[in-house]
C-alpha cells in the first residue's frame, strides 16, 4: 500500500475543519469522491477511522481527534517552511485564497484583484464570497476582505481607500404611494428593507447629524441578509433601502431612484483588506499586500 502524502493529510484536516466533506472538497478544489478516497487511504493505512459518519453529519472519531490534533500543528509548520521558501522567488506564483462578503468583492474586483492577475499571471486568485464573519486562519484563507470596524484585532489590516457613503433611496411611485421622510425618525412609519448581519443581528440604520449618531432600527415587509440585494426590490416600489451610494448612483442620475435624508448619512467604514502576521509571507501574498497599499493610497489622495 502507498504510504499517505501530505495531500491526504489536508484532506483529512480540511473534513475536520469543516465538519463536511463537501465544503473540504470545494475549500481544495477537488470532487468530493477523491475527498472520500484520500480520507479512506488514508484510514485503511492507520488501521482506524478517523470520522462518524452518518447521512446527516461528519464527526471526528476519537482517533480522529487525537490524529487531527497532531497534525494540524504539524501541517502549519510544513505550510510555513514551503512559504519560506516561496518569499525568496523573484516572480510571485501560486494561490491566493481571499474571503470576502459579496459587495466588497464587487467593490474590489476590478481596481485591486484584475489589476493583480495583469501583473502576475501566474498566481490564481481563488475569491470566495460569504456573509459571515470567521475566521480566516481556520479556515484555511490567506486574506479576508471587510468593513474596518469588524477586521479583528489581531489582524493586519490595510485601508483600501476613502470611505464610501450609503443611502436612503425608494422609487418614484413608492414616494407617491407613502410620503417622502424628513427625518430619520419618520422612517418608523415607512416600508423598509432590513438587513440581517453576518453576526444574525439586524442592522440598524446609522444616521448622524452634528456628530452625534442615530441608529433606527426600521420595519419592513422583507428581510435580506446581503444589502446589495436591496436595488431590485427598490426599484419595484415594495420598501426603501438603505445601500451603498455607488451601487445605485445609475439609477439616482437617472431618475429611476430617488435619494433622501442626504444631510444625515455619514459615510461609512473604510474596506479594508486583513490578513495574519506571517515571518515569511509568499510572494504573492507580498505583492497583493504592496499593491492593496498602493490602491489605499491613490483611494485616499483622491477627492470625491
Amino acid at each position: 500500500m502507498a504510504r499517505p502524502g501530505l495531500h491526504d493529510l489536508e484532506a483529512v484536516v480540511a473534513v475536520a475543519r469543516r465538519s463536511s466533506f463537501r465544503g473540504a472538497a470545494l475549500e481544495l478544489g477537488m470532487s468530493t469522491t477523491a475527498l472520500s478516497n484520500a480520507v479512506g487511504k488514508l484510514e485503511a493505512h492507520l488501521g482506524v477511522r478517523l470520522f462518524n459518519r452518518t447521512t446527516r453529519s461528519v464527526s471526528l472519531s476519537d482517533a480522529g481527534r487525537l490524529f487531527v490534533e497532531s497534525v494540524g500543528p504539524a501541517l502549519q509548520d510544513i505550510h510555513g517552511a514551503m512559504d519560506a521558501a516561496r518569499s525568496k522567488q523573484a516572480n510571485p506564483t501560486g494561490t491566493l485564497r481571499i474571503n470576502s462578503y459579496a459587495t466588497a468583492a464587487r467593490e474590489i474586483l476590478s481596481p485591486l484583484l484584475l489589476e493583480f492577475i495583469r501583473r502576475y499571471p501566474q498566481v490564481h486568485v481563488d475569491l470566495v464570497t460569504e456573509g459571515r464573519l470567521l475566521d480566516i486562519v481556520a479556515e484555511g484563507f490567506d486574506l479576508g476582505v471587510r468593513r474596518a470596524t469588524l477586521v479583528p484585532s489581531d489582524m493586519i489590516a490595510i485601508s483600501l481607500g476613502r470611505p464610501q457613503r450609503n443611502v436612503v433611496i425608494g422609487s418614484p411611485d413608492y414616494f407617491k404611494s407613502y410620503g417622502t421622510p424628513s427625518t430619520p425618525t419618520d422612517l418608523l412609519q415607512h416600508r423598509c428593507i432590513r438587513i440581517r448581519l453576518p453576526n444574525g443581528a439586524l442592522f440598524r440604520w446609522r444616521f448622524e447629524q452634528d456628530g452625534e449618531p442615530l441608529l433606527i432600527d426600521v420595519n419592513g415587509p422583507m428581510t435580506l441578509d446581503e444589502a446589495s440585494l436591496s436595488r431590485g426590490t427598490v426599484l419595484e416600489g415594495v420598501a426603501l433601502g438603505y445601500v451603498m451610494e455607488r451601487d445605485v448612483r445609475e439609477d439616482i442620475e437617472a431618475g429611476r431612484l430617488i435619494s433622501v435624508l442626504k444631510e444625515w448619512m455619514p459615510p461609512s467604514d473604510e474596506l479594508c483588506i486583513y490578513y495574519p502576521g506571517r515571518r515569511n509571507p509568499s510572494a504573492a501574498h507580498r505583492a497583493l499586500v504592496e499593491l492593496a497599499r498602493e490602491l489605499g493610497s491613490k483611494g485616499r489622495n483622491t477627492t470625491a
